[in-house]
């Protein structure tokens, strides 16, 4: 997968021109049958909803630490956000044709209230390492929905999240843009963006994977218990459901990129790193 290190001067104007909408999906043509009776179909999508739906709960931090580059904050205000919210609101929609009876409102609100105290955390101590960390970031969504989009037995479902995955790696191409603007400046080492990038990797699938899935689970199993036990278990019944289709290369290429490794260094870590991803991941 080719990553462009920039985007053309005018990507604004020409983002803003062709970016999809909800009109934009067949929403009629949902297979239900395809997908409502698997429970890992559902725990996927619906978490995925409710967390794209609170993206504007940890933006606010992301803004203030940026706040005297225009270019930076203008991008996450006009763009970044709100094409976030709106994955959020196509993912609902979805969620609320093929899952009629899940209640998704209430879910959303007891979930944000849990979930609102861990969008606090500190961010890196650079602008170029936090940048970096955001690459991390996009390319677990990327990589996230387009696996979904490649394991969905529904054709709308495949579309959609395909659509939002290529929203997250242009995502990640601006974060990327920006990373560079602030390495030139601040000239960060090697051994400093590994850690970055080390320590935003280990924060995937923690606090905010567990929160979300026991409020997708309380709504969808009203009174039942949910506890460590049950979230491995819907985890597990989650990953059985795509490990074929996680785009591990990809991956790996996304991740290596803010290293700046050098030509023949990146030939001979891609497969490594691609072949121990496979083995981790899903």
């Amino acid at each position: 997968m080719n990553i462009p290190d920039s985007a053309p001067s005018n990507n604004r104007a020409a983002v803003a021109r062709r970016h999809w909408s909800l009109d934009d999906i067949p929403w009629r043509l949902i297979r239900r049958d395809a997908v409502a009776q698997t429970e890992g179909f559902f725990y996927l999508v619906a978490a995925a909803s409710l967390m794209e739906s609170a993206t504007d709960l940890y933006t606010e931090n992301l803004i203030e630490y940026f706040a005297d580059d225009e270019e930076v904050t203008s991008w996450l205000e006009k763009y970044w956000l709100p094409e976030e919210l709106q994955h959020g609101e196509a993912l609902r929609r979805y969620v609320q044709i093929a899952w009629p009876e899940f209640d998704w409102e209430p879910a959303r609100r007891r979930f944000v209230e849990e979930f609102r105290p861990f969008c606090d955390t500190a961010l890196e101590l650079t602008r170029s390492l936090e940048m970096a960390s955001r690459c991390v970031v996009e390319t677990g969504t990327a990589s996230y929905y387009r696996t979904l989009s490649r394991a969905s037995p529904d054709p709308v479902l495949a579309m959609l999240t395909r659509r939002i995955s290529e929203d997250e790696v242009r995502h990640y191409k601006h974060f990327y843009r920006y990373f560079r603007k602030y390495r030139d400046v601040e000239a960060p080492r090697r051994a400093a963006i590994l850690p970055a990038l080390w320590r935003r990797l280990k924060m995937t699938g923690g606090d905010d994977s567990f929160i979300v899935l026991k409020h997708v689970h309380a709504a969808h199993h009203p009174g039942e218990l949910f506890d460590i036990g049950v979230y491995r278990r819907v985890r597990r019944e989650c990953r059985q459901l795509v490990r074929n289709h996680f785009p591990h290369q990809m991956s790996v290429q996304m991740l290596l990129k803010p290293l700046g490794l050098g030509p023949r260094t990146q030939r001979l870590t891609l497969p490594v790193a691609t072949a121990v991803a496979r083995r981790v991941v899903p």
